[in-house]
């Protein structure tokens, strides 16, 4: 069991330099969780694709339907983002230094993690990997082959 960030998830789906790595990643990890925004964040990632013209509509809508078929089959499981989470996200980010540039997607995918049980978050985002440490996770990279 693994918990992949949204942004490698989205990689799976867009053809960018990270995404074998992250497929084969994926394929060895077996089951990977993310916090159930993440969802969202992966579909609004592939719909900036369209935006910015690496998707054609026809493209676009036969990625969102393959990315949705994944989550069917379980490919992705998301974990709840309860008040719980949000509790704690709130309560670790008090207490992180103002030196660390620290977004909210960002620190609910770490407490998230945390309050999963999960000690490793695998991310490509470097202001994830830096405010990591404070939520008591190790991020770690894909590294292409």
């Amino acid at each position: 069991m693994s918990y992949l960030d949204f942004g490698y998830i989205a990689k799976f789906y867009v053809d960018e330099p990270d995404r074998q790595s992250v497929r084969r990643l994926t394929e060895a990890l077996g089951e990977v969780h993310c916090a159930a925004s993440g969802r969202a964040e992966v579909s609004a990632a592939l719909h900036r694709k369209l935006r910015e013209g690496v998707f054609g509509d026809a493209e676009f809508r036969e990625v969102i339907a393959q990315f949705e078929d994944d989550c069917s089959r379980g490919l992705w499981m998301w974990i709840p983002v309860t008040a719980a989470v949000l509790t704690a996200t709130a309560a670790i980010i008090r207490r992180v230094p103002k030196s660390v540039f620290l977004r909210a997607a960002d620190a609910i995918h770490l407490a998230c993690a945390r309050e999963s049980g999960f000690m490793e978050v695998y991310t490509g985002d470097r202001h994830m990997t830096v405010a990591a440490p404070h939520f008591r996770v190790r991020a770690v990279a894909v590294r292409p082959r």
